[in-house]
């Protein structure tokens, strides 16, 4: 490979690596063509980008971006590497997890996983990125946390004769006494 096609791969991926927040570094290795090919069908119905690269390519691309945002990817640049880019944080582990259980296989390895700035380095990992929830999610968990005193109250205020006839009895028991 020359310097200006090895240049163009770092520009490449570097132009790929900005326009995601979420990238998976995966193991191929051992993988027969058919399965690559399947596994790239996958990915590309599923919306996430699959590219194959050099590590040493991959490193030069990540460190000119920010090289200490990607520090702690370094580490798993090693063997054949290919990157899962995607929107979804936690799609391209369900995708890896689904690949494994229908071809009865353990690879693609997951090496390492960047999601919005964090590192998830290690294989065992795997399991807890198939749980992520998405950013949506968590916003509309937090919107029904927020929801559920205001609805207890205004439910209290709707049954309000109920209550007014309890405060009644209450102060007419006190004023007895």
């Amino acid at each position: 490979m020359t310097k200006d096609q090895k240049n163009e791969v770092i520009d490449a991926l570097k132009e790929t690596f900005s326009q995601y927040n979420n990238f998976y570094v995966t193991n191929t290795e051992s993988l027969t063509v058919e399965q690559v090919g399947k596994l790239r069908r996958i990915c590309f119905n599923k919306k996430v980008e699959m590219k194959v690269a050099k590590n040493t390519l991959i490193k030069k691309a990540l460190e000119s971006i920010d090289q200490k945002r990607y520090s702690n990817v370094y580490d798993s640049l090693h063997g054949v590497t290919a990157l899962l880019f995607s929107e979804s944080a936690k799609e391209p582990a369900l995708i890896i997890s689904t690949f494994r259980k229908e071809g009865n296989t353990e690879k693609p390895v997951l090496k390492a996983a960047f999601i919005d700035g964090d590192v998830f380095a290690g294989d065992d990992q795997l399991k807890v990125l198939t749980t992520l929830k998405s950013k949506h999610d968590l916003i509309g968990e937090i919107i029904g946390l927020l929801q559920s005193p205001i609805k207890n109250v205004v439910g209290g205020l709707n049954a309000g004769g109920k209550l007014a006839g309890l405060v009644k009895a209450l102060e007419e028991r006190a004023a007895s006494n």
